[in-house]
């Protein structure tokens, strides 16, 4: 077989063994609360929560979507039709068109044009952030989170860049095999140095201080059958006055961290609920199954493109001879966002399955059904959450599970005790 139909026969591989681990490791079961549940949990909810919590989100969704569409728009232009090309060489002249400067220097250009593109409104994001009180963090700290994120990413695209287009031009028949391994094992090794890469730059984390409440959560992870050594504790509060708490990491580098406004604001009984969540997570091997589904879709998607490089009409409305070729980065950059822009619906709705399984996981281990109300709407509250959003917005983007979905889940658990 010729390199294309061994592609196609991976693609197809790919894609069956991304649609099996969906259908098999997905919690699709686990129970959606019913209209009549919903109805009664949204009129648990002080009127003050819902009020404010769409305010922000109303001030927020201009910015939000007009930095989705310009995103969309910018790589779109760079990618179908011939300017991200140019910009490419234009890039690379200074260097006689050496293919490795317009590989990194070109392809970081290039990916640059539509983040700047949405930068401003980041800032007018941040700037509502502060308005509704949210944010505590001034335009220095943001500024200095902005520089850190840039490094990060150009670190990184350079190596992801460099190492992309030596393979498409020493090996270029058979690039897409390589480059398919390379994507998932990059997606899994992220997936593990995070935390103690990536995280600590713009976070100090601290092992909870010892006490009552420490005992307690270290005692509640053994009976779950997790031992932990420690909970962490972010420094949030130089950010901001929101409650979170998250797992993340893989193996020998898993971690629980809660920020520390969640331990100044929340009594006892909310912290163990949101420990017992995330403690759902880290039981379930839920970054394990991210980790896996995403290297799997990292692999598809190189494939994916290199098939893509056969269909002549689209690399010439792009202005290239090969998706292969440095000055292609335009295309693959519209191809990916397009590709992202469909298949987030489904990603989300992932998501939300995983997370309404850990709310669940959450309410059997503490047996404190009160407690878990009591710090939803403890989070809606401080963290200004819209605590039932208009449907289609949370089809599209939510991750998961609305405030209300949350509350009926905890009256259908204490109800079945």
């Amino acid at each position: 077989m010729t390199p294309r139909w061994w592609a196609l026969a991976a693609l197809v591989v790919l894609a069956v063994a991304l649609a099996v681990a969906g259908v098999v490791l997905v919690p699709w079961r686990v129970p959606r609360p019913d209209r009549a549940d919903r109805e009664a949990a949204f009129r648990e909810v002080p009127p003050d929560v819902v009020t404010k919590g769409r305010a922000l989100h109303a001030a927020l969704r201009p910015a939000s979507y007009a930095s989705r569409l310009v995103g969309l728009v910018v790589a779109m232009l760079l990618g179908f039709t011939p300017a991200g090309a140019r910009v490419v060489a234009w890039v690379g002249r200074p260097f006689a068109g050496q293919w490795l400067a317009e590989a990194v220097l070109g392809g970081l250009v290039v990916l640059a044009m539509p983040w700047l593109a949405r930068l401003p409104f980041g800032a007018w994001r941040h700037t509502v952030l502060r308005g509704h009180g949210l944010s505590t963090q001034g335009w220095g700290g943001w500024t200095v989170d902005l520089l850190k994120s840039c490094t990060i990413a150009v670190v990184t695209g350079a190596a992801g860049l460099a190492g992309c287009y030596a393979l498409t031009r020493f090996v270029p028949d058979w690039w897409w095999a390589y480059g398919a391994v390379g994507a998932a094992a990059l997606v899994v090794l992220l997936s593990f140095v995070s935390p103690v890469l990536l995280e600590p730059v713009f976070n100090r984390f601290a092992p909870m201080p010892a006490g009552p409440l420490r005992d307690e959560l270290v005692a509640m992870a053994a009976r779950d059958g997790l031992p932990v050594r420690d909970v962490l504790v972010a420094d949030a509060s130089r950010r901001t006055v929101g409650l979170n708490a998250y797992v993340s990491g893989l193996g020998a580098t898993r971690r629980i961290v809660v920020y520390d406004t969640l331990l100044h604001a929340a009594p006892a009984g909310e912290v163990r609920s949101v420990v017992a969540h995330e403690l759902g997570h880290a039981r379930n091997r839920d970054p394990e199954l991210g980790a896996w589904l995403g290297a799997i879709g990292a692999a598809a998607t190189v494939v994916a493109l290199y098939l893509l490089g056969g269909w002549d009409a689209l690399l010439g409305r792009a202005g290239v001879g090969s998706i292969g070729a440095p000055t292609a980065i335009g295309l693959v950059l519209a191809v990916t966002a397009v590709a992202g822009l469909v298949t987030g619906p489904a990603t989300n709705l992932v998501s939300r399955r995983i997370e309404a399984r850990t709310d669940r996981h959450a309410l059997r281990l503490t047996g404190d059904p009160v407690g878990f109300v009591a710090m939803q709407l403890r989070l809606a509250r401080v963290n200004l959450a819209d605590v039932h959003p208009p449907r289609i917005e949370y089809l599209l983007f939510a991750t998961h599970p609305d405030t209300v979905e949350r509350l009926a889940a905890a009256r259908a658990s204490a109800s079945s005790t």
